[in-house]
């Protein structure tokens, strides 16, 4: 994802982690509607298997995906370092111009889905707006996964710190009191900005302070694992793995209350505490687990797991589409929509990496040598 060369492509567990992370993406997309939304118009019994599956899959959720970056990075940084500018002028190409891509590439596919389902002109006057297109390009509001990339983006400019944790993994613990901040002061800027613009910018900008606590935990897993033996790791499996499984438990109790009713739960403290630990929980739980042997197709399959999240929309969309309408229960619809979606993003991804002026779209690959795309190394070599 961010890192670079055969190292990290030998841990299978982070492998296994990335993957994961990846195909729960795409699970949890297709566990609600087309609005987003836990199936509000099905009965209860409807909504059971459903809400199950997406409680199991919501373990490993984005910030799963930013900490394995974060460790990536960093095995990076050990191999070769870096200047702090290299550094981000590094990833700036490597995220920011596949983000731009997928973008502009989305903002006029939605336009297809629109049409068929009859709001092609709201879609087509929001194109219109400037205030439209730097929610694409500063929040990733263009697709509901997209603001995965400029949130990383912005993560990664404190990378500095997560070296530090790294070093002294007891700072690990500062994602506790970052996960109190966001929770604190989420409901002071939805109830002041409300039904404003600037609402999505103060979230962001909150959302990313207090996830540097995933990054300082990120950096703390890596110091871990380096500075311990797999003896010493596995006597924690046990403890961790009781962790797992009471935060699993809250997220199923809240999994009930939606069942029910048909409705998210926003305000339940316990289940804020059960959904924003469990990526750090599961990160630490296959850290114990390390030394075990993982299937090594893991690793091969994992490097697709980027594209993964950044294609899937292309084809959960043309499942919508063709669903619209159609009377399908609540598991109908996942069964289909999955069967369609995780195989046919898989075959995409694939053959969009065979191509060498496509693979840089999903993460593989050199970016085509254009000036704009050109690496900092290399244009200082031309006159």
């Amino acid at each position: 994802m961010v890192a670079d060369g055969p190292y990290a492509g030998r841990h299978t567990w982070i492998d296994a982690l990335r993957l994961f992370a990846g195909v729960s993406m795409v699970g949890l997309h297709v566990t609600a509607d087309a609005q987003g939304q836990p199936f509000p118009e099905a009965d209860p019994a409807a909504r059971l298997a459903p809400m199950v599956l997406r409680a199991l899959l919501y373990t490993a959720r984005t910030e799963l995906f930013l900490m394995i970056s974060i460790m990536l990075l960093l095995m990076a940084l050990s191999r070769r370092p870096r200047s702090y500018g290299t550094v981000m002028a590094e990833q700036a190409r490597r995220l920011l111009i596949p983000f731009v891509f997928w973008t502009a590439a989305y903002a006029f596919y939605n336009l297809l889905k629109a049409r068929s389902l009859g709001y092609e002109a709201e879609v087509f006057a929001a194109l219109q707006q400037p205030v439209t297109w730097a929610g694409y390009l500063l929040l990733g509001d263009v697709k509901y996964h997209m603001h995965f990339i400029p949130t990383l983006f912005a993560l990664l400019l404190f990378f500095p710190l997560f070296g530090v944790a790294e070093r002294k993994p007891a700072l690990g613990l500062m994602v506790v009191p970052a996960l109190l901040l966001k929770q604190r002061v989420d409901p002071v800027l939805y109830a002041a900005l409300w039904d404003t613009e600037t609402l999505g910018y103060a979230v962001r900008a909150l959302k990313v302070l207090s996830y540097i606590g995933y990054g300082m935990a990120a950096g703390a897993v890596l110091g871990v694992w380096r500075q311990t033996t797999a003896a010493q790791r596995q006597i924690w499996i046990w403890p961790i793995a009781l962790i797992v499984i009471v935060l699993l438990a809250l997220k199923l109790i809240s999994t009930a209350k939606v069942i029910a009713t048909g409705l998210w739960v926003y305000d339940n403290p316990f289940v804020f505490w059960a959904d924003y630990l469990m990526p750090v929980a599961l990160l630490v739980l296959c850290l114990t687990l390390a030394h075990k042997a993982w299937p090594a197709g893991l690793s091969r399959l994992s490097k697709y797991a980027f594209g993964l999240y950044l294609c899937h929309p292309v084809f959960l969309d043309l499942a919508e589409v063709a669903l619209a309408g159609r009377d399908v229960t609540p598991s109908q619809s996942i069964v289909l929509e999955l069967a369609w979606t995780l195989p046919a993003t898989g075959c995409f991804v694939w053959a969009l990496s065979r191509l060498r002026l496509t693979a840089w779209t999903v993460g593989l690959g050199s970016l085509p040598d254009f000036p704009l795309f050109r690496s900092p190394q290399k244009a200082g070599t031309r006159s």
